[in-house]
């Protein structure tokens, strides 16, 4: 399966671009003043979402007339160093030809790790198109011992930004604990030690 060419992709308007990187911005300035999370170059925002998609799967149901695919059983998908994994998974495709990956739309338990960070959710879409991963449901994005916790997480693969939202679809999240409202984003970062007494 190959992946549309870039030029394929939607462009995003200068006021969507303005709202993702606002709160990239807000995000990266929260964890600098905090201590941070380490920025890593194996992290999942800087995945290569143009790399061959391999899968493992209990089974697979392919449906060609909706051009579908549907893995289950424990289902693993992985690119370029990138893993997905979840209970079930559905996969939508063009044909013209070759098989080209859409969307992936995985459900249950789906776990996103590459490197030493990992995020979960109880759902997740990986658009191939926009190359943008979006998980909702109790989110939790974990890079080495720094988490961020909320309802949605956005993961641009193009532009490198990640966006952590408090709610996703009404829902009130907050870190097991912590007192956090609707709406929230909870978390903790790692502080340097200072080492000199």
């Amino acid at each position: 399966m190959t992946l549309p060419p870039d030029d394929a992709r939607p462009v995003r308007t200068p006021l969507g671009r303005l709202a993702l990187i606002w709160g990239a911005a807000g995000f990266a300035l929260a964890a600098a003043l905090a201590g941070g999370m380490a920025l890593h170059a194996q992290g999942i925002a800087s995945h290569d979402s143009n790399a061959p998609v391999t899968y493992d799967a209990g089974k697979i149901v392919l449906d060609d007339r909706a051009n579908q695919v549907i893995f289950s059983g424990g289902v693993t998908v992985n690119q370029a160093g990138l893993r997905i994994q979840s209970d079930r998974m559905l996969v939508n495709f063009t044909d013209s030809g070759q098989l080209e990956i859409q969307r992936i739309t995985a459900t249950s338990g789906v776990v996103v790790t590459r490197g030493n960070e990992r995020a979960s959710g109880n759902n997740a879409i990986y658009d191939f198109n926009r190359r943008i991963i979006t998980m909702a449901g109790n989110v939790s994005l974990r890079r080495g011992s720094d988490t961020l916790n909320g309802g949605r997480l956005v993961i641009d693969l193009a532009s490198g930004l990640s966006t952590v939202d408090g709610t996703a679809s009404g829902s009130s999240i907050g870190a097991p604990g912590t007192p956090a409202g609707p709406g929230r984003v909870t978390g903790s970062f790692t502080v340097p030690q200072n080492r000199n007494p």
